[in-house]
């Protein structure tokens, strides 16, 4: 996998993984808090990968070195 996200781009995944975390302890329903922790799993994941499967389906790329 070639990496495909920059560093501004993962520092804002970062962010929003980590507010879905907190939005699912605070969220009342367990369906809910299931779908907030797993997009924030995924936004953490493509953070710390580097890499974004929608960014290579659309062709974009944030990430300055290529």
């Amino acid at each position: 996998m070639k990496k495909n996200i920059g560093t501004i781009d993962r520092i804002v995944r970062v962010l929003i993984g980590l507010a879905c975390f907190i939005g699912a302890y605070v969220v009342v329903g367990v369906v809910f808090k299931v779908i907030l922790l797993l997009i924030g799993i995924f936004a953490m994941y493509e953070a710390l990968v580097g890499w974004c499967a929608f960014y290579m389906l659309i062709g974009r790329n944030t990430c300055p070195i290529e």
